[in-house]
């Protein structure tokens, strides 16, 4: 091959379009494999939208948040804190720097791995080129596999594209330029929710306006509900089945029209608007109709179960290539494509891809409801351990909790788990390692858990379903 960043010994070369968690980690494992790899972002550092405006610096300012209520809450505990201040440039500087450091992080991590970073946009040609494009240049870069990881960018509805400062959508919110008295926040997702209540707890009166009957739709509804209680209670308000007409700039903020259930109009003003009504696969413009590749309805690229598409010199991973938009789900999917491409045994058949909503409480899942498990005919028991029950979480003041498992009758394997509560994210790792290796509910029973711990809850739900928790009473089987 005769290019730019062509090998210099003529071997296989890959190229990787995305330096995301899907992206950086597939060029990574290929280089570990011998693979001559390019790898190609817009950014001067991998780690991509989740590490630059999504997944890390979101945590950095939940983070603050929940210790901010923390201290709001020590009086029920006899600890009384003066009101914080809050310097919100030194804030947004110190989320800045978490951001710098990993990036920089993953850079020296680059060339530890002898993989080449090309920064630019990454145009594809044909089945076995692409061109870069960077600072008005055009960069040619040939492959024999390519590995598309563009990810995906957030969603503003037609007739809610205002140009204004005033309205921002996920990555705006992220960099945190003022802390606005009133926020609206269009959208009652998972990213609505988790940037919400950050500025919530910052200072800003927040209103959640969700145009479908619950917030968070999709994820099981007793969970929600704990969720909800206690958002309702540091919100302005949340409002169901309600939408946003239209958005205006005025002198001093925002005017929004909003209309409930009946259809009936009301306007009112906002110093900010968040716009947080999902997000796209970045398929678009990209080339794929140079090749066989194909790009579904919803714009995500098609793949086999090694996440090739139908031109064989091309892979797609992460957010481009479907449900679920997780960045744990594009890193796993990085090993299947490498493994295919270098000819190992590979394919994506996952049966617990986690699920985390970091709000406080967290709402964390994995592997099947139990509507799911009815679906597929698989006659299966619900079974909860509310942490009401649980000795840990009453001595943290934290009762606002429920564990619950999803059991295959008769085999009584464990099928799927449910969280919702603080630290519910660092606690479905034991969900999904049970339904992955087949765990029966008496393996969670019997497996002895330390005590006072949230992870109890686990081993107590699955006590639960044998009615011999020796916590929480319940009716035998």
């Amino acid at each position: 091959m005769v290019t730019a960043d062509a090998p210099a010994n003529g071997g296989f070369h890959l190229v990787v379009l995305g330096a995301g968690p899907g992206g950086y980690p597939a060029a990574f494992h290929a280089a570990e494999r011998g693979i001559d790899v390019t790898l190609i972002d817009t950014r001067p550092q991998p780690g991509g939208i989740c590490l630059y405006e999504g997944c890390i610096p979101s945590k950095a300012l939940l983070h603050v948040a929940k210790l901010l209520r923390e201290a709001r809450h020590a009086s029920e505990w006899g600890i009384n804190f003066a009101e914080p201040t809050i310097d919100v440039d030194a804030l947004r500087d110190w989320k800045d720097g978490v951001v710098r450091k990993m990036t920089n992080g993953l850079g020296l991590l680059r060339r530890q791995h002898n993989v080449r970073y090309q920064q630019g946009y990454g145009r594809i040609r044909d089945a076995g080129q692409l061109n870069v494009e960077s600072n008005g240049e055009v960069v040619p870069i040939e492959f024999d596999a390519l590995i598309v990881a563009t990810g995906s960018t957030p969603v503003v509805p037609r007739a809610l594209q205002v140009d204004s400062d005033r309205i921002m959508d996920s990555t705006d919110a992220l960099n945190l330029t003022d802390v606005p008295e009133s926020l609206l926040v269009i959208g009652g997702g998972y990213i609505g929710l988790e940037l919400g209540t950050v500025y919530a707890e910052l200072g800003s009166r927040v209103t959640v306006v969700e145009a479908l009957p619950q917030i968070l739709t999709g994820v099981e509804r007793d969970l929600v509900r704990i969720l909800e209680r206690s958002l309702r209670s540091r919100l302005e308000s949340i409002r169901v089945d309600t939408s946003v007409v239209s958005l205006s700039e005025v002198e001093d903020g925002i005017e929004a029209v909003i209309a409930d259930n009946e259809g009936v109009e009301t306007t009112e003003r906002f110093d900010r608007v968040l716009i947080a009504t999902g997000r796209r696969p970045n398929s678009a413009g990209l080339g794929l109709h140079r090749t066989e590749a194909h790009v579904d309805p919803n714009g995500f690229i098609v793949t086999d179960q090694q996440r090739r598409t139908a031109e064989s010199s091309i892979f797609a991973i992460g957010d481009v290539a479907g449900e679920p938009m997780l960045a744990h789900k594009a890193t796993a999917e990085a090993s299947v494509a490498v493994e295919a491409i270098v000819g190992e045994p590979s394919a994506f058949r996952p049966l617990a891809v986690p699920a985390v909503i970091f709000t406080d409480p967290e709402i964390a899942w994995c592997g099947l409801t139990q509507a799911e498990a009815t679906a597929l005919d698989i006659e299966a028991s619900t079974v909860s351990f509310p942490w009401a029950a649980l000795g840990r979480a009453s001595a943290s003041g934290r009762n606002d909790g429920l564990t619950r498992l999803v059991i295959e009758r008769g085999s009584e394997r464990v099928l799927g788990m449910q969280v919702v509560g603080p630290g519910a994210g660092e606690l479905i790792g034991e969900g999904v390692l049970a339904v992955e290796l087949g765990a029966r509910a008496s393996d969670l029973a019997e497996s002895i858990h330390a005590h006072p711990t949230l992870n109890e809850s686990i081993m107590e739900a699955a006590q639960v379903f044998f009615g011999r928790s020796p916590h929480y009473l319940t009716r035998r089987r």
